[in-house]
């Protein structure tokens, strides 16, 4: 079967450490494509920015552009609402038959995966793939952690991987515009184009500006 990942999230805007992710989640997987799939509605968090699907989904396909690992998906925004993972993965499950699912996360919405709609269905259409940053929780992960059952907490660690990442946010980058301080090392090239040409997250199109 195909091995296909998953990385969602409301890439507002997209960044450096995404495709990071997808790329140390596929070294480690045999991962032969990765999904990026914008969120229309993220359940959990509200959208920073005043920013658009369009501007997000526009400035993710030219970090995507000339990378042959990656592909933009637009279930979430064509389905429009709350996006959750488990609707998400049920409909790619159907669409792609052939395919082994692995949904990518980092180590935050892990902890909180508990709290996820249908955490039990979801774990049982996909395989879930952690791309953690050494340090980040300052002591090793454990089953208690997860606040699942023991077996699957134990099957989740198991597919932790820790790997050096880039130290950008999707926050941190908005505030650096805000203030007028360079992104350029955070974002590919193309984006930070567009979010200057467009006046994104308060800032100008002037090219001085950073």
């Amino acid at each position: 079967m195909t091995r296909l990942g998953i990385l969602g999230g409301t890439f507002n805007p997209v960044h450096n450490g995404h495709l990071l992710m997808a790329h140390t989640a596929a070294a480690a997987f045999g991962l032969e494509r990765v999904l990026l799939v914008p969120s229309s509605l993220p359940p959990h968090k509200e959208l920073a920015g005043g920013v658009s699907a369009v501007h997000r989904l526009a400035m993710l396909r030219l970090a995507a552009a000339g990378d042959p690992l990656v592909t933009v998906d637009t279930v979430e925004i064509d389905r429009g609402g709350v996006s959750y993972a488990i609707d998400t993965v049920r409909h790619l499950a159907e669409r792609d038959p052939g395919c082994e699912l692995f949904f990518i996360i980092g180590l935050d919405s892990l902890l909180e995966l508990h709290r996820w709609k249908d955490v039990t269905g979801f774990l049982s259409l996909c395989r879930v793939v952690t791309v953690n940053r050494p340090g980040i929780l300052g002591r090793p992960l454990r089953n208690d952690d997860l606040n699942l059952p023991e077996a699957r907490s134990q099957r989740l660690l198991e597919d932790v991987v820790s790997h050096t990442m880039c130290e950008a946010s999707s926050s941190e980058i908005r505030e650096r515009i805000a203030k007028r301080l360079p992104i350029g090392y955070l974002v590919p090239e193309s984006v930070e184009r567009y979010i200057r040409d467009h006046a994104l997250y308060g800032s100008s199109n002037q090219e001085a500006d950073y």
